[in-house]
């Protein structure tokens, strides 16, 4: 508490620097002030409690924006109680106490605020008051969520501007051409993927915790060496059959635009209908499969049991339709609840004997790795999860770009394994 004890000709830069010292002090040693005088020459304060003596007085020096305090009454005899809340810890005063916390840590909670502030001082805040801070104080780093969405038609400009053969749209809706949807592909990702990715493009959708809410839809594909690659992605006011079948469609016009001849895919997604019937629609050559991840952890979840999960997964990768049904008849043995429940989805969506496409060897979408790299992002506005997207691509690019510059052939060394595995 000694960090909050005045002296009589103690010196404060200006007067904010003096009030901001004197509601440290208040909030640290449990009592209220109550302002008598302030203004720019001098400022009077005692303890709210009227019984209490504890007084302060400061004024500005002449010639100079220093403040010094000069009468302390230093005594308090108001019996501050620490678990009570305060007047002066306003949402102000906690954006200031959580600053750098939260520009180190976005997903700084409004829970861990409370409990750091009440480690420090000792008394008890609101937790709306606390999620106010928060949205106060990431708006001061990072700009506001309108001001995001205002800007973003310009700055999706800027991005066909100096990445040219880059799609970027905005969709708008209403009178007030509120916002709706965003569409991106780099072009570095478009060409990428056409000329050296594995023909098989994973769906997904994650939440994003900004003020507005809203859903960021993403297509990725694996790269020569199983690496992630981000396709595009969307942002949608409402995740729905709608919006899959209007990110589809933008998908679809991004590949066009720079191929004569439109690939056939195979898309993994989780058993989402809107995705299965958008990819028919869309993409009438290609083939829509269930991520096998998700699928068996929908499994694991639903009966509890791990030999399950492990024989489904021996039953995806069969390679002939008799090892796939023995593989059916055990799960059948163990649970008949769990057969009856697989038979649900056909296995024409999920195994590989039954598949009538190319999976590459990839039964499971990459879509949880992306969702990572936005994770910490998802409570910024809607332009600085773009540049966490951006600044993210450009690295793993350049990171891959090096590495591959060591490789002594053709193959890449995935494949080099996989070739010469016995």
């Amino acid at each position: 508490m000694e960090d909050y004890e005045f002296v009589v000709g103690q010196e404060f830069p200006d007067v904010k620097a003096f009030r901001s010292a004197l509601k440290e002090a208040a909030i640290a040693q449990h009592f209220e002030l109550r302002i008598i005088k302030s203004d720019l020459i001098r400022y009077v304060a005692k303890c709210a409690s009227e019984s209490c003596p504890w007084r302060i007085r400061a004024v500005k020096l002449p010639n100079s924006p220093i403040f010094t305090i000069r009468s302390l009454e230093t005594t308090h005899t108001c019996g501050q109680n620490a678990q009570n809340g305060h007047h002066q810890a306003s949402v102000d005063w906690i954006v200031s106490f959580i600053g750098e916390r939260l520009r180190d840590n976005i997903n700084y909670k409004p829970k861990d605020i409370l409990q750091d502030i009440h480690q420090q001082y000792g008394i008890t805040i609101p937790y709306k008051q606390a999620w106010r801070a928060k949205e106060r104080g990431l708006a001061a780093i990072y700009g506001s969520f309108e001001e995001g969405y205002y800007l973003l038609p310009a700055f999706c400009e800027e991005i066909k501007k100096t990445n040219p053969g880059s799609v970027a749209e905005v969709f708008t809706t209403g009178a007030d051409n509120r916002f709706q949807r965003l569409f991106l592909s780099f072009y570095a990702s478009i060409r990428g993927f056409l000329s050296g990715c594995l023909r098989v493009v994973g769906m997904g959708g994650i939440e994003l915790k900004s003020k507005y809410r809203g859903t960021l839809l993403s297509a990725t594909s694996f790269d020569g060496n199983g690496g992630l690659f981000p396709l595009a992605f969307g942002v949608v006011d409402v995740e729905n059959d709608d919006s899959w079948m209007w990110f589809l469609s933008e998908l679809h016009k991004a590949i066009e635009m720079n191929t004569e001849n439109m690939p056939k895919l195979t898309f993994l997604s989780n058993r989402q209908k809107g995705i299965a019937d958008a990819v028919r629609r869309k993409f009438p050559s290609s083939r829509h499969a269930l991520c096998l991840r998700q699928f068996s952890e929908t499994m694991g979840k639903e009966f509890k049991n791990s030999r399950l999960v492990h024989l489904l997964w021996k039953a995806a990768y069969a390679s002939t339709i008799i090892a796939f049904k023995e593989r059916i008849a055990e799960i059948e043995e163990i649970s008949s609840e769990a057969g009856k429940w697989i038979q649900q989805f056909p296995p024409s969506q999920w195994a590989l004997v039954y598949f009538d496409g190319q999976r590459y060897g990839h039964l499971s979408s990459n879509i949880d790795e992306f969702n990572q790299w936005i994770l910490e992002a998802r409570e910024l506005p809607i332009i600085q999860v773009i540049e966490k997207i951006h600044n993210k691509l450009i690295a793993e690019f350049e990171e891959r770009r090096s590495e591959s510059r060591s490789w002594s052939s053709v193959l890449a060394p995935l494949l080099r394994i996989r070739c010469w595995k016995p």
